[in-house]
């Protein structure tokens, strides 16, 4: 089945309500609930003296779908435990996991490994669904576009993550925060034998896709309880420092939200200088030596020495969100040519949308870049 047919099966059938057995296929998808406990009284201490958007009017720690969400896990039919797992991690300001249904797919049928897809904080399904709806955002779309002159890349699609960073731009590292915490409490649960479907001690890689990845390099680096010390990480279109990032883009984010996010980073909160909510610890150090290429570097470097055989990158020539010179950096000047890859299809592509699936391209060469693609990462995942 080619990859248009396999994910347009893949869209009509998935759902978070039960489990979807697959036609033609050794597997199946299942919903489990993730009840968010690791770090949880720091977390909501810290978003609720983060002033209410004008957007949502509530606190952050007050939208319920954040903390108590379901997942999709991809396993062989009738299974009723597993050792192997692959942690799918997703892109920026992304609400669906159409794209991504085909991926996890691939890397179950190939690798035998369950394929769990875990959505970063206020992403996926852990928002309202209004957040999304075009006729509840629009008149905000337009409001915003009243206020700010000239503003580019302001859509509705965007419109939720655009208003609540431009706002308050520590969200993006008090969300990511929390998504290592989830990750956190995920793994041990699986490692401990707590889940429901994973064995006591079970091997975890990870797939990681654009900010995804930077999560995980976040988490990699990090290193809580060493839970991650012998987990592989496969990067895709991802893995570079923020400073290389571009997130101004129309179904990312706009024009100001980025200018403000990049202001804050790379300035005030690389610093430490900026307030007292932030946690200087672990995760801190790890989360500010992605950021640019000088803060920590000798830590950074030291940690993909440390890992290099366990982390795997591909990059595409054309990317203009993640580009491949802040991989380059992220990794090192000595290590990026064992890592990374850079690929360039011969089609016309995007970082958001490096398969695409429309009549104007021929399927049979997407297929071709999509297999050559995961086929490296089942390789080296397995």
């Amino acid at each position: 089945m080619n990859l248009i047919d396999q994910a347009q099966k893949l869209r009509a059938l998935f759902t978070y309500d039960k489990t979807v057995k697959l036609e033609d296929s050794p597997l199946e998808i299942r919903p489990y609930r993730f009840i968010q406990q690791m770090g949880d009284d720091e977390i909501r201490h810290v978003q609720q003296d983060i002033p209410a958007s004008e957007f949502w009017a509530a606190s952050d720690n007050q939208i319920a779908e954040n903390a108590n969400f379901a997942y999709p896990i991809f396993v062989p039919k009738g299974v009723t435990t597993m050792d192997k797992a692959i942690l799918l991690l997703h892109g920026l300001n992304e609400r669906s996991w159409d794209k991504y249904l085909p991926w996890a797919e691939q890397l179950a049928s190939t690798t035998g490994r369950a394929v769990v897809l875990f959505p970063i904080a206020f992403h996926m399904n852990r928002t309202p669904d209004s957040w999304h709806n075009p006729r509840t955002v629009l008149s905000y779309v337009h409001l915003r576009k009243e206020k700010i002159a000239d503003l580019d890349n302001s859509t509705f699609v965007n419109i939720a993550l655009s208003a609540r960073l431009s706002e308050s731009p520590l969200r993006f590292y008090i969300s990511g925060r929390e998504s290592v915490f989830n990750l956190w409490q995920l793994i041990s649960e699986i490692k401990q034998g707590k889940h429901p479907l994973f064995k006591e001690n079970t091997s975890i890689n990870i797939f990681a896709y654009s900010i995804g990845a930077f999560l995980a390099q976040v988490l990699l680096l990090a290193n809580p309880d060493q839970l991650t010390s012998d987990s592989k990480l496969f990067m895709f279109c991802g893995g570079s420092l923020f400073s290389r990032m571009n997130g101004n883009a129309r179904d990312i984010m706009d024009q100001d939200a980025f200018r403000k996010l990049r202001e804050f980073l790379l300035n005030e909160f690389i610093s430490g200088s900026q307030h007292s909510v932030e946690k200087e610890d672990f995760l801190t150090q790890a989360f500010k030596s992605m950021l640019s290429f000088t803060k920590h570097r000798d830590y950074r470097e030291a940690f993909y020495e440390k890992a290099k055989n366990r982390i795997k990158a591909i990059s595409l020539k054309k990317d203009c969100v993640i580009p491949t010179i802040g991989v380059k950096e992220a990794l090192g000047k000595i290590l990026h040519p064992q890592l990374l890859e850079e690929m360039d299809f011969p089609y016309e592509y995007t970082h958001q949308n490096p398969f695409p699936i429309h009549a104007r391209i021929a399927p049979e060469i997407v297929q071709q870049s999509f297999s050559t693609v995961f086929d490296r990462a089942a390789r080296f995942l397995g």
